[in-house]
């Protein structure tokens, strides 16, 4: 069984900049299984190692990078080369630092924390952070969901009374103009979830979004009974809903609380820890938390 990690001991495992190369390079290629970027030939790479301990840069600076050189092409590269920390100014432990906090943070960390806590300025801090977020996309290749799954969709945003122009909504307590629609799928098997922004919450919309993440015909589906879900449910295996309206909840197994728990635990921190997400970068908040 693996050793469970946590911030001081992963703090203490790279008490420099060397380490924390070290440990990238064991994560990413393992024990002499260097990948080289520019030509693909897999290990025997040749390690050059500083003289006078340590590696000048074109400053003058001394710098603890770890530079190897193909065998095949003879070109130099390092284990950072084609991943979020290429061409970091960045120390590379303050990102694994910064990394781990915001993959155990359950309700997120925001760049200004980490500006304070790493001493970076909050330009760098909120880059580092939507890097982060970026990887966190998930894989396209992973493949369609299937088995039982939950659909649901929900809309992120501020309330209208609290607009700085709030008579543009007076009367409306419904309104959802000023907010973003998400649509989010819960494998029920491994708790997998896949989140969306959409531009609307209309039945074509929901059948494009749920088609190309689910695999309908080896699928149960799960949903409540809005109009738009019962239009697209017959391409599943079976189509199962509850009735919210009659405070349904849970009907022999067949529930979306599944959904409802990922978007109050979304909700609560981006009100909490981020206070205001724009739509332009929602995917990327989306992403960390499904991966999360």
């Amino acid at each position: 069984m693996a050793e469970r990690l946590s911030l001081p001991k992963l703090a203490a495992k790279i008490p420099d900049e060397a380490s924390a190369y070290r440990l990238l390079e064991e994560m990413r290629w393992g024990e002499d299984r260097q990948v080289c970027p520019h030509c693909a030939s897999i290990g025997g790479h040749y390690f050059l190692n500083p003289k006078n301990g340590g590696r000048k840069t074109r400053t003058g600076a001394i710098t603890q990078r770890r530079v190897w050189k193909c065998r095949e092409c003879r070109k130099q590269f390092t284990v950072l080369v084609g991943t979020i920390f290429h061409r970091t100014k960045m120390p590379v432990r303050t990102w694994l630092l910064v990394l781990f906090d915001m993959m155990s943070a359950k309700n997120g960390i925001s760049a200004r924390e980490v500006a304070r806590k790493y001493e970076l300025s909050e330009e760098a801090a909120w880059f580092a952070c939507h890097r982060i977020r970026e990887a966190m996309r998930r894989d396209p290749l992973a493949g369609l969901l299937s088995g039982t799954v939950i659909a649901d969709e929900t809309w992120i945003g501020g309330k209208p009374r609290n607009l700085k122009n709030p008579k543009r909504f007076a009367g409306d307590h419904y309104s959802r103009e000023n907010k973003t629609p998400v649509l989010s799928l819960v494998d029920r098997e491994n708790g997998e979830v896949r989140s969306k922004v959409i531009p609307n919450v209309r039945r074509n919309t929901l059948r494009a979004a749920i088609e190309a993440e689910v695999d309908l015909p080896a699928t149960n589906l799960h949903t409540d009974t809005a109009m738009a879900y019962t239009q697209i449910g017959w391409q599943a295996a079976s189509h199962e809903t509850v009735n919210h309206t009659m405070s349904e909840y849970v009907r022999d197994g067949v529930t979306t609380n599944h959904a409802e728990g990922f978007f109050a635990q979304l909700k609560r921190s981006i009100d909490g820890t981020h206070h205001a997400v724009s739509a332009e970068h929602l995917p990327r908040y989306l992403a960390e938390f499904d991966f999360r």
